[in-house]
């Protein structure tokens, strides 16, 4: 991107160790001559660099889709200012492909056919001096041929306008673009030119013969820019709005073809929501009715279980109390009986006292006399 815009864009290189894949997205206002432009990097931090893939390529849908939905409700305002709207959609999808020369991986092949249809996917061969020239064109086109067996649809530069159908056309046969960057410039002869200096030789840049970043730049920046935002309008946004839309119920015509006003798309989505909600309502009522009988059963239950606890400690208690009214009876018996003999043995001590006395009187008569 550097080396594209001719810019020192800031930020660190993200490692390689990341849990998942996150998007980190960066805008920037340009400036060249007369001409302002307002671009935003969104970059994939961490994609493939996960032992287990299969999900990798979730956070970019979601991404490219919150864009879309932002767009969306702006859209579906009473009051829009979409003349003054920053539009994040992304427009463009430089596909970086390693330089393999062998095929396409299969995180590649899956990721592109899941964003096809959201994005404009221009493939691009990445550090492409890493192959030779005769395996760099066997490698375009065994990437070619993966793309179409699998389905995948790229971007195509347009051809319909005459202006620009036969430099498009000669681009469409050059796909994938094999790139190198660099942001550092050399002296080659008497210009100074962009270019990566290895022992073996110099590597420039914006030498055709070398590689293909000037038709990527040419392509991207120069040429159709334009046509790459209306393609994320009239196609790729469009198809999101349409099903969108079409989730929420609205619908351009009824079963039998007819146009279908908006009112007449809300009123029945507004029938059929209150449907929904008197259903709930009388479900939600059944289902208190029924939670209240069960409870009230769990209720009488454990009354009945109560009754019967009292009955049974009740006859406990009748049945204790009449035990220690039994014990206290035949207390009260051993307690007149020990009277009855206590009163005996005292009368019996008392006339012996007496027969005693009376003979001690009977003894001492006798003796005066």
């Amino acid at each position: 991107m550097d080396t594209l815009f001719n810019t020192k864009f800031e930020g660190d290189p993200a490692s390689h160790s990341q849990p998942g894949v996150q998007l980190k997205s960066s805008t920037y206002d340009l400036q060249e001559s007369n001409v302002n432009l307002k671009l935003t990097i969104v970059s994939t931090v961490g994609f493939g660099d996960q032992i287990n893939k299969e999900d990798s390529y979730k956070p970019i849908v979601e991404f490219i889709d919150a864009q879309f939905e932002a767009y969306l409700q702006e859209e579906l305002k009473i009051k829009r200012v979409l003349h003054n709207y920053h539009d994040t959609r992304i427009h463009a999808c430089l596909y970086f492909i390693a330089p393999t020369g062998h095929s396409l991986k299969s995180l590649d092949l899956v990721t592109m056919k899941k964003l096809d249809s959201k994005v404009n996917i221009i493939p691009i061969i990445a550090k492409s001096d890493a192959i030779s020239k005769s395996e760099l064109t066997k490698f375009k086109i065994k990437i070619t041929s993966e793309l179409v067996s699998n389905g995948v649809q790229i971007y195509q530069f347009p051809t319909d306008d005459e202006s620009v159908a036969e430099i498009n056309g000669t681009m469409n046969a050059h796909l994938p673009f094999a790139v190198i960057g660099s942001t550092e410039e050399m002296k080659i002869g008497n210009k100074m030119m962009k270019a990566r200096q290895y022992p073996w030789g110099t590597v420039q840049v914006e030498n055709e013969a070398h590689c293909d970043f000037v038709k990527l730049r040419e392509m991207l920046i120069r040429v159709n820019m334009e046509d790459l935002r209306e393609q994320t309008h009239t196609r790729h946004y469009e198809l999101y709005r349409r099903c969108k839309l079409e989730e929420m119920g609205f619908k351009d015509t009824d079963p039998d073809s007819k146009p279908f006003s908006l009112q007449e798309t809300y009123e029945a989505k507004r029938n059929e929501f209150l449907g929904e909600l008197q259903k709930k309502e009388e479900a939600m009522r059944q289902m208190f009715v029924q939670r209240v009988k069960e409870k009230e059963a769990e209720l009488k239950e454990a009354e009945k279980e109560l009754h019967e606890k009292f009955d049974r400690l009740k006859k406990l208690h009748q049945d204790e109390k009449k035990k220690l009214e039994d014990k206290k009876k035949s207390l009260d018996d051993e307690v007149n009986a020990f009277k009855q003999r206590k009163t005996a043995a005292e009368l019996l001590q008392s006339q012996a006292q007496q027969a005693g006395g009376s003979q001690t009187l009977k003894r001492d008569k006798e003796r005066k006399n």
